[in-house]
């Protein structure tokens, strides 16, 4: 999608606030919005354009929610629970139904989870449950607003299924702040400002401002808080594949959403069915580890983006590759040293400028918006920038259309343990800059969310093998740079059946993306067959 931008040398640009100040610049840099680029990128999980300015879907309209009897408290009793179907659109039906707050006292308090599900055209063949990824994203949304890729004759086959997580959008949410409260958060510059990057002092201030914000999230979530984990939701999903009757689980898995397929198999490998795992994350990678791999993965997309467009005669950017790299570090550093204040008020740091960067990385369709970002931020002007912000934050018109940010942090501060170290967290961020010349530096002090949050994680960072499952498909795309390829080699290496299937290409996800992918999942899904050998796709 061409924005129609003219050509501009950013080296140095109309405005002297953004040339490089480099070494001796106050850090403004606040944790608040490097807090919600860690770890796994939210929102756009499936790639595409479809969430970028001007092009985000409507909200979903979800009926009020009709229980079921409640379970009798036993696990049995929760996969005994029948779903009251109500029409919710178009050929959409919706449910809600119970679950335990706590799965190891399931007679305990109970919480409930949104479905939506678009029956089978033909004859169904059982039910195929969807994860958009995340965490935080809503497959309630997912399959409600077209359910990108998703080939028709698997829709005339299965049921498919999409459901919200605990701690999102329409099941059991969790809420930590109001939308002016969350513009604070996410834009403003905080207590860490002129304080340097780094520093005892800059991190206890960073964590003060953590600490904030995981009490607002205990005080207006309440326990649900420490139970949103992925150790949950697996247990969930294997309570939904027992409510809609299939001895063995269908599903396709996105992003984060292959992780939790991933541990489904590891946890009840008897009854995996077909699971298609997309743009596969590593089970066993720390905190640290999936931040730097991000980190150079969007790196290397963002010089991918830069090869491209220096060969346009538009291109906003000049000189060698590595040139224009460093003219986008320059103008990084600038917004730094100077954010600059956009029509509705809110600031553009570096921080949401780099948010502002992923956020079209996720898809080769979209590298024309930064076209215009970058012309645009270096004459002066936030707005471009803070409105890819907003996409990927799920914010329109200064209101938050889902609590995807919240989530996010909620469920991997319940996934990955950390613990506060500042001498490692300052050697880390070194290496975030050695492997990230042009990011890096921004990326680094992840540790100190979590740290700071008022549950401890729930789960170790271990490998999965599924001893004893059917075959297991995992597709990894080379250029991808949230989930990168490696990763999806890792997971197929680890699980005893899995499949590798690869995509020669640029994006985060391959399935609706590639017609080789898109004939190698369907013969999958519809006959269980696999590849012989990876059908190297591209």
């Amino acid at each position: 999608m061409s924005l129609g931008v003219s050509s501009r040398d950013l080296s140095g640009g109309p405005d002297s606030s953004l040339r490089s100040t480099r070494g001796d610049r106050p850090a403004r840099r606040s944790v608040r919005a490097l807090l919600a680029l860690i770890v796994v990128p939210l929102m756009l999980a499936t790639g595409g354009c479809a969430l970028l300015p001007g092009s985000a879907p409507e909200p979903f309209e979800r009926p009020k929610p009709i229980l079921p009897s409640e379970p009798d408290g036993t696990r049995e009793g929760f996969q005994q629970q029948e779903p009251t179907w109500q029409s919710c659109g178009d050929a959409l039906e919706c449910a809600d139904v119970y679950a335990p707050l706590d799965w190891d006292d399931p007679s305990g308090e109970l919480i409930t989870l949104n479905l939506v599900k678009h029956p089978a055209e033909g004859d169904s063949v059982g039910s195929l449950f969807v994860n958009p990824g995340g965490p935080g994203a809503s497959g309630v949304e997912y399959v409600a607003s077209g359910w990108r890729g998703i080939d028709e004759q698997v829709r005339r086959s299965y049921d498919v299924i999409g459901w919200d997580p605990r701690g999102v959008g329409g099941s059991s949410a969790v809420s930590c702040l109001d939308a002016p409260e969350l513009d604070d958060y996410l834009f403003g510059l905080g207590d860490a400002e002129g304080l340097e990057v780094g520093s005892d002092a800059w991190i206890d201030a960073a964590f003060s401002e953590s600490e904030r914000f995981g009490s607002a999230c205990a005080e207006r979530t309440g326990p649900l808080l420490g139970h949103v984990g992925t150790g949950s939701t697996v247990q969930d999903l294997d309570m939904l594949r027992g409510i809609v009757g299939d001895p063995k689980l269908n599903y396709l898995g996105f992003s984060y959403g292959t992780y939790i397929g991933a541990r489904y198999a590891d946890a009840y490998p008897d009854r995996v069915g077909r699971l298609v795992l997309d743009g596969a994350m590593d089970p066993q990678t720390t905190q640290f580890e999936v931040v730097r791999e991000q980190t150079r993965g969007f790196e290397l997309a963002l010089r991918a983006y830069v090869e491209d467009c220096l060969k346009r005669d538009d291109c906003p950017l000049s000189g060698s590759v590595d040139g224009a790299m460093e003219q986008i570090g320059e103008m990084l550093d600038g917004v730094d040293a100077q954010p600059l204040r956009g029509s509705d008020g809110r600031m553009l740091g570096a921080g949401t400028m780099l948010t502002a960067i992923i956020t079209p990385l996720y898809s080769q369709g979209s590298w024309s918006y930064l076209d215009t970002l970058f012309e645009t931020v270096a004459e002066g002007d936030a707005d471009l920038a803070l409105s890819l912000a907003d996409s990927y934050y799920g914010r329109q018109d200064g209101v938050y259309l889902d609590n995807s940010t919240e989530a996010f942090t909620a469920i991997n501060c319940l996934d990955y343990p950390v613990e506060l170290d500042n001498a490692r967290m300052r050697e880390q961020a070194a290496e975030l800059q050695r492997v990230a010349p042009t990011i890096g530096r921004f990326q680094g002090y992840g540790d100190i969310g979590c740290a700071a949050w008022p549950y401890k994680a729930a789960a170790e960072r271990v490998g999965v093998t599924g001893a004893g499952a059917d075959p297991i498909l995992v597709v990894g795309t080379t250029g991808d740079p949230a989930t990168p390829y490696r990763w999806a080699v890792s997971l197929a290496d680890q699980l005893e059946s899995g499949v590798l299937v690869t995509y020669r290409g640029e994006g985060h996800t391959a399935y609706g993306e590639s017609a080789c992918i898109n004939k190698t999942v369907d013969r999958y899904l519809l006959h269980g067959t696999v590849p012989e050998q990876d059908p190297q796709c591209s």
